[in-house]
């Protein structure tokens, strides 16, 4: 399909120009401010992966679901796991470079008649997991931030109610920063990678050097921990110790999330097919690298493995900088982990918005001639942005009841992010005729990759429903299923009652509106069906 390019394109030249026909190829207009180098597209899912996030927030998790041996060989499977998987995505986005990320992926894969279901589900799935991994970010920046204030003899005392105001604080001033700093995020971009990369090795070199004395290498690399339940109640009596080694890797998978952002944020990277593609892969590769290393150095600090386990302060973590470098010191390195937490969840609020944004602009959420707007003075989604924050703080209001609502957040997210990453790659192999590559590629090495990156998206996505704690109550229910269910329920039975008979997928946005049509009215689905054609491999 040859679509006339709007002037300000054909006006154009150059890296700028290229990237604005590519999107008008995909049927859509340049609204979004093109302005990040390939570091800075890197650099989003940098922040977002996290490293000093996301370790610390489930350490203790870690600890007692496998223990070091788990965390450490666990970190070194997923991280080689979640590399094929990378690989497989940033093969994909460098065919379709859009903010819509994996639905939109899905629905280009995909044979015309099958593409709007297979764009729906995974757009579902994908907003899922955009909301639960903000809420697992920004909460646990909340958790540290009540555990800093403890330190110092200052008399607080931590309780769900004021981590829950402190959560919503969170939010709101991250919220604020993608709604009125959008001009600034380039540049707290740019800081954000700096304070991760110098803040973790930093934090490493610290403990290390300051600890009274280390850990042998066999309590860091053979010690298995099943702390799951009571003495004696614990999944490892009832079941083999490969249950808890499996719902153990939570830890390294939840971290090793989030780094679809590079896609998302594609409409506003300049040479967009390529660093897309090449910031998916360096920040896997680069956070799989400095997260080992801060897990032992972690693991090699502890001075004493009870008291870390039932610190005072509720954070093993805490403890360890406690019994490393003193009472100021932890402070010091606790504001390096929760300044990386907040550039963690503000980033991670600007790829939610920024996906939602994508799916509203198609018509794929409720109230979505609303939220597809973009802020004409700030070049941004606002909309989307507080819709994003809205929606993780109501997932985190669980906490107030259950004692592992935060690892129950995490699973949300893992399983959500990584069945919208699987669908359209599998479906890039099912359909693999049909797929134009775009200038990262893979070769001869695609289909291999491919098949792995899904079967071992498939296990995770059936492991981190499972029960994590022993024995299994109301407060220690595993609710991921839930929210996975809740999601599945409504996505294909709105499909079938109502959104299939308006909901075509992508749908070419410069053609509709070309011809006088508004392709945020789903009454209108027929007519830009019609007359415009929806995105299609076709049309490539």
């Amino acid at each position: 399909m040859t679509e006339s390019l709007p002037p300000s394109i054909e006006k154009g030249n150059g890296g700028m120009a290229a990237d604005e026909a590519e999107l008008a190829r995909m049927g859509y207009k340049q609204e979004l401010k093109r302005e990040l180098s390939v570091l800075q597209n890197f650099g989003v899912s940098f922040s977002i992966i996290s490293v000093i996030t996301g370790i610390p927030s489930l350490f203790l998790y870690g600890l007692n679901t496998g223990g070091p041996a788990v965390i450490v060989w666990g970190w070194v499977v997923v991280s080689c796991f979640t590399m094929l998987v990378g690989l497989a995505m940033a093969e994909v986005c460098s065919a379709h470079p859009t903010s819509g990320g994996p639905y939109f992926w899905a629905a280009m894969l995909s044979r015309k008649q099958n593409a709007p279901l297979a764009s729906w589900i995974t757009g579902w799935f994908n907003l899922l997991g955009q909301v639960a991994v903000t809420t697992g970010i920004s909460f646990g920046c909340a958790n540290f931030i009540s555990t800093a204030c403890t330190l110092g003899n200052t008399g607080f005392v931590p309780t769900p109610k004021t981590t829950i105001g402190i959560y919503a604080a969170v939010l709101f001033t991250q919220g604020l920063t993608n709604t009125f700093g959008v001009h600034l995020l380039h540049i707290l971009n740019n800081i954000s990678v700096w304070w991760h990369a110098v803040g973790t090795t930093s934090l490493i070199i610290a403990i290390l050097a300051k600890a009274p004395s280390h850990q042998s290498g066999k309590f860091v690399f053979q010690t298995f921990i099943d702390g799951t339940g009571p003495p004696g109640e614990g999944w490892g009596s009832r079941a083999s110790h490969v249950y808890v080694v499996v719902v153990g890797i939570l830890m390294a998978q939840y971290t090793l999330t989030g780094f679809d952002a590079s896609a998302h944020m594609t409409e506003e990277t300049r040479n967009a097919a390529m660093s897309g593609s090449i910031g998916i892969v360096m920040a896997i590769g680069v956070s799989a690298l400095l997260g080992w290393f801060l897990i032992l150095g972690l693991l090699f600090s502890i001075q004493n493995l009870d008291n870390t386990l039932t610190s005072e302060t509720g954070q093993p973590v805490t403890q360890i900088f406690l019994d490393t470098v003193g009472e100021k010191g932890a402070i010091v390195l606790m504001v390096i982990v929760i300044g990386a937490m907040y550039f963690c969840g503000t980033f991670s609020i600007t790829s939610n918005s920024r996906m939602m944004y994508a799916f509203a602009r198609d018509g794929g959420i409720p109230g979505h001639k609303f939220f597809a707007q973009v802020d004409s003075k700030w070049k941004s989604p606002i909309r989307t942005v507080w819709l994003a924050c809205t929606l993780s703080f109501i997932l985190g209001l669980p906490s107030l009841g259950s004692s592992v609502a935060f690892a129950a957040a995490t699973s949300i997210a893992t399983i959500g992010l990584y069945i919208s990453y699987g669908v359209p790659i599998a479906l890039r192999v099912i359909y693999r005729d049909q797929f134009v590559r775009g200038p990262f590629h893979l070769g001869r090495f695609s289909y291999p990759v491919a098949i792995a990156a899904v079967t071992w998206i498939a296990f995770i996505a059936i492991a981190f429903i499972l029960p994590q704690v022993n024995p299994v109550d109301s407060e220690t229910f595993n609710y991921s299923i839930v929210a996975v269910g809740i999601v599945i329920f409504y996505s294909v039975g709105f499909w079938l009652v109502s959104a299939r008979k308006w909901f075509t997928g992508p749908v070419n946005q410069i053609a509709a509106e070309a011809k006088g049509i508004d392709v945020m009215d789903p009454t209108r689905a027929p007519e830009y069906e019609k007359t415009a054609g929806k995105a299609s491999p076709e049309s490539s």
